[in-house]
């Protein structure tokens, strides 16, 4: 099997590479972390801003209660212990886009800590990632070094993010493989997501992950040399890039060289990482108590009332789904994909003669129709109520599969509702039994060798009889009437 590096598989079996993650998730608070400024994605540069976030001289900075128990809620989300209480602190560095000079951060006494999710591991079960800590934090600005006339000779700098409020969620080094980083990343945005508590919207920044990479030779006591691997934009290139990361330092390791503590950026393009900067000597933040802030006391009593609000979780939800419904985990999984689509199908669920079949037509007729006209879920000509009635049909038998196919095919085309275009076409199901008896008479004289298997033994013949009549009638012959009558007549009864 080929690899992105040319590396043989078997000097890869050599090495266990070893994982951790930062991962960066803006909240959905509508005002700043530490001011009234609005939290919004874009807008003129340098226009969401005021003497707080600009770090001007006097002003002091006010924590946003909102930000307190959307973080909260997240921690809670992904089974962190909240401690009472925590301590703001100031991270200093010197940075353009750091008007202040520091960046209000939580260090040694974090607002969380010790949570886990779980990721499938080699032998198909679960396996537990630590998390070490959740902590609190602004996000400072952003520095355009493209897009003007003297872009070559300058830098712009828009503070309009200065100030955002932030969370910072660290793993443990845990993770072993880059589709484990996938998975886990995957799930810890379906949480967020469902906890309401940001967007994670990467395009938009509101979800960052840096990767913290190193190999070792398996059985090794201590772990290799790491390096991080910053600024990828999406999870699949994250996959890729701690992919080619892990090649990349086993070939170095062969090659005899040493891996270099580094910051590294990955070029999609080329497939690539790259050095950004070098961090052979970590970096002296001098972090120190944020004195304009007090401690951030969360007693049990708040806790208790942020934490109230937290709705089912994926997980929870899916389990409790296939026990409901009796659905596949498969089916449970594509209507869990998000909260919204799942409270809208178990609407319609309540509401069906049977949820297994409106299920069953939301992943597979429908998403296939909305996939080909690509469309969302919300942009569908076929309501939810639409497709209880659909399923309602189907489950009663006045619909053959053929017939559903058929209509839900004409609402795509016409861009109508189902029960309009039912209406307006309403097919008619025979359900004759001597209309019925009739072609499945002339099917059988038809196709003697079939006859023969059937009462042979070769009992699935049934189906090439049944299919046969289905097509006589096009696709109109009630189907349970139908199976029935066949395996009647091919009994000889």
């Amino acid at each position: 099997m080929a690899t992105m590096t040319g590396i043989s598989p078997e000097v890869l079996a050599k090495y266990q590479p070893v994982i951790g993650l930062e991962v960066h998730v803006q909240l959905l608070t509508e005002t700043k972390a530490f001011c009234g400024c609005v939290n919004k994605y874009g807008g003129e540069p340098n226009t969401h801003t005021c003497p707080t976030c600009l770090g001007l001289p006097g002003a002091l900075p006010v924590l946003n209660r909102k930000a307190v128990e959307f973080a909260v809620l997240a921690s809670k989300a992904i089974g962190c212990t909240i401690n009472e209480t925590s301590i703001f602190s100031r991270k200093n560095y010197f940075y353009p886009d750091s008007p202040k000079g520091y960046q209000i951060s939580q260090f040694d006494k974090p607002l969380a800590e010790h949570g886990k999710l779980f990721v499938t591991g080699p032998d198909g079960q679960p396996r537990p990632i630590g998390i070490t800590r959740l902590h609190m934090e602004e996000d400072a600005g952003k520095s355009v070094h493209d897009g003007f006339a003297d872009s070559v000779s300058r830098t712009y700098v828009d503070l309009n993010r200065c100030g955002t409020p932030l969370v910072e969620i660290v793993s443990e080094p845990d993770l072993r493989t880059a589709d484990e980083v996938f998975e886990y990343l995957t799930k810890l945005k379906e949480i967020l997501l469902y906890a309401g508590v940001s967007d994670c919207n990467m395009e938009e920044g509101s979800l960052r992950c840096d990767a913290n990479v190193s190999v070792m030779l398996k059985g090794a006591k201590e772990y290799g040399t790491k390096a991080e691997v910053k600024n990828v934009n999406s999870f699949r290139y994250i996959r890729s890039a701690v992919e080619y990361e892990i090649e990349r330092q086993i070939g170095v390791i062969e090659e005899g060289g040493r891996v270099v503590q580094e910051s590294r950026l990955w070029n999609q393009g080329e497939g690539r990482t790259y050095s950004m900067r070098s961090k052979e000597q970590a970096h002296d933040y001098r972090y120190f108590p944020e004195p304009d802030l007090p401690p951030l006391v969360v007693g049990a009593e708040w806790q208790e009332e942020i934490i109230s609000a937290l709705p089912e979780l994926p997980e929870a939800r899916r389990a409790r789904m296939i026990a409901a419904y009796d659905i596949s985990e498969q089916d449970a999984m594509t209507l869990t994909a998000t909260k919204a689509f799942a409270d809208k199908f178990e609407a319609a669920a309540t509401k069906a003669k049977s949820a297994k079949r409106v299920a069953s037509l939301l992943t597979s007729e429908l998403t296939m129709r909305l996939r080909a006209a690509e469309l969302e879920m919300d942009q569908s000509p076929v309501s939810m109520d639409g497709l209880v009635m659909a399923a309602d049909l189907a489950e009663s038998g006045e619909l053959s599969s053929k017939m559903l196919k058929q209509l839900l095919d004409s609402c795509f085309a016409s861009g109508e509702d189902f029960p309009v275009v039912y209406e307006r076409e309403k097919p008619q199901q025979i359900s004759d039994t001597g209309a019925i008896e009739a072609m499945i008479d002339e099917v059988i004289a038809a196709n003697p060798k079939q006859v023969e298997q059937y009462r042979a033994g070769k009992k699935t013949v049934a189906a090439f009889f049944v299919g046969n009549v289905m097509r006589l009638s096009k696709g109109q012959a009630n189907p349970a009437l139908l199976n029935q009558l066949v395996a009647k007549k091919l009994d000889g009864q």
